[in-house]
C-alpha cells in the first residue's frame, strides 16, 4: 500500500500561507493537488462581506480544486484561540452567526465536511456551563451541516500546545461525538483524527485507529516532532495510514504541516506527483 494509495488534500491555512489567500488554491493545483481544505479564513469576522466569500469561491473554482473541508469560525487561529463555541458571550454569538454562513459557503463548493473547534476553558467560568453551551452550539452546527449534506467534525487537539482546551484525547473527542449524535438524532457528527495532535498527547496511535476508525470522518497528518512534512520526524505515517485504510477509512487525508523555512511548493518531495 503506502502513500500512493491515499487521497491527500492540502490545508491552505498552514501551507502556502506565504501567498495571499486568493492565490493559494492555484498554487496547490500547480503543485499537483486536486483538493484543499481551510480553517475559517476570516479570523476577525464570522460573517464577511458577500464579495469576500464570492472572491474565495471564484479562486477555488478557477484553480480547479475541490474544497473538501472547512472550519467554522474558531477565533484567532493560528493564535491563542482554540475555537469559539464553548466560550460564553461574544465568541459563542460569533460562532452562531457563522454557522449558516459557513454551511452555505461549503455547500456552494460541494464541501461536505465542517469542523467545529471546541475552544478553551475560561477562567472563572464553570466547566459544566461551558460544556452545556458547547453541546447546544454543536447541535446547531450539526443540524446546519445536515441541511447541506455535510458531516460535523469534532477534533482532538494536543495538551502541550493547547493546555486550556478540554478536548485533548481521542476518547474525549469520541465522547463529544456521541453526545452530539444523541442530542440531534442525526448521526452526522464524526471524529477528526489528527495523528500529529494525538501523537503529541502520547496516545497509542494503532490502538486509536483500531478503536475509532469507524467513527472517523476525516484524517489530518503532520510528522512529530516539529509538525513538519512526513519524514521530518519519527511518526510511521505511511504505516498508520495503511492501517486506517485497512480499517475501512477511505476519505481524504489532510496535509496540515509546516513547510519550514522553504516555499510550500517544495514541501511535498515525500509524495510522488502522480500520487497527489
Amino acid at each position: 500500500m503506502g502513500f500512493a494509495d491515499q487521497r491527500f488534500n492540502v490545508n491552505l491555512s498552514i501551507l502556502f500561507t506565504e501567498l495571499p489567500l486568493l492565490e493559494r488554491p492555484a498554487a496547490a493545483a500547480a503543485a499537483g493537488f486536486t483538493a484543499v481544505e481551510l480553517w475559517w479564513p476570516w479570523v476577525d469576522s464570522p460573517t464577511p462581506e458577500r464579495s469576500e466569500l464570492d472572491a474565495l469561491k471564484k479562486a477555488i473554482e478557477d484553480a480547479g480544486v475541490q474544497l473538501t473541508g472547512l472550519n467554522f469560525y474558531a477565533g484567532r487561529l493560528p493564535g491563542p484561540d482554540r475555537g469559539a463555541l464553548s466560550i460564553p458571550g461574544a465568541e459563542s454569538e460569533k460562532f452562531r452567526a457563522n454557522i449558516d454562513v459557513a454551511a452555505d459557503f461549503a455547500a456552494s463548493l460541494g464541501c461536505t465536511a465542517l469542523n467545529a473547534l471546541y475552544g478553551n476553558r475560561v477562567d472563572g467560568v464553570d466547566p459544566a456551563a461551558q460544556d452545556a453551551l458547547a453541546l447546544e452550539n454543536l447541535a446547531l452546527a450539526a443540524r446546519a451541516a445536515d441541511r447541506v449534506g455535510a458531516i460535523l467534525l469534532i477534533e482532538a487537539l494536543n495538551q502541550p500546545e493547547s493546555p486550556k482546551c478540554p478536548i485533548v484525547s481521542a476518547p474525549k473527542a469520541i465522547e463529544i461525538v456521541d453526545k452530539v449524535n444523541e442530542a440531534t438524532g442525526l448521526a452526522n457528527a464524526r471524529f477528526l483524527m489528527d495523528l500529529y495532535h494525538l501523537s503529541m498527547n502520547g496516545e497509542d496511535l494503532p490502538s486509536v485507529i483500531e478503536q475509532y476508525a469507524s467513527k472517523t470522518g476525516h484524517v489530518q497528518i503532520a510528522d512529530n516532532p516539529g509538525r513538519g512534512a512526513p519524514g521530518t520526524g519519527s511518526l510511521p505515517l505511511e504505516e498508520l495510514l495503511d492501517q486506517l485504510k485497512k480499517a475501512g477509512y477511505d476519505g481524504w487525508v489532510g496535509l496540515e504541516y509546516k513547510a519550514g523555512d522553504r516555499p510550500s511548493a517544495e514541501a511535498f518531495e515525500w509524495l510522488p506527483r502522480e500520487a497527489r
